[in-house]
């Protein structure tokens, strides 16, 4: 999930209308982007852990891969897509060489998992500073609302290949 306070690559604008796609064109080199799309994610978040664990049985065929914000794996993408690595905490769609973040990765991952998750896309009608905000306003609570871990989950054994160290 993401604080308020995160950065990364500005997001395109093209006037008043936000875009379509909630799509951020990455800056860094995208040389060897990861084959199977990435979730990156805060891993001393509780909610955070609890939306991996949701995703994963959702995903039987085990398309996504998942790694904490923290983890070595997770810096490396953050770097290779020109985010900051130092206090990041937002939740981030790695998908070859775009970027999705706060509610368009949301957005992204529901549609990845196919029906009837993918409705979720029926949220880009919204402008996404509106669904960015509210994705904000549970980000910034997130701590006080679910509490966080003293260190990163470690995964079950039958789904520890879904997770980049």
């Amino acid at each position: 999930m993401v604080s308020g306070t995160a950065t990364g690559p500005e997001e395109p604008t093209g006037g008043p209308e936000e875009p379509a796609d909630d799509l951020e064109e990455p800056t860094g080199d995208p040389a060897d982007p990861p084959e199977s799309p990435v979730v990156l994610f805060d891993g001393v978040c509780n909610l955070c852990n609890g939306v991996i664990q949701f995703l994963i049985p959702r995903d039987p065929e085990g398309r996504l891969k998942y790694a904490a914000l923290q983890s070595p794996a997770g810096q490396a993408l953050l770097e290779r897509h020109d985010f900051p690595t130092e206090e990041f905490d937002s939740f981030v769609l790695v998908e070859g060489d775009r970027t999705y973040t706060k509610s368009g990765a949301v957005i992204r991952i529901a549609e990845l998992l196919g029906w009837p998750y993918r409705i979720a896309r029926v949220g880009r009608a919204l402008p996404r500073r509106v669904r960015d905000r509210l994705y904000e306003f549970v980000a910034d609570n997130r701590y006080d609302w679910f509490g966080r871990k003293d260190q990163c989950m470690v995964p079950d054994e039958d789904v520890s290949d879904r997770f980049l160290s």
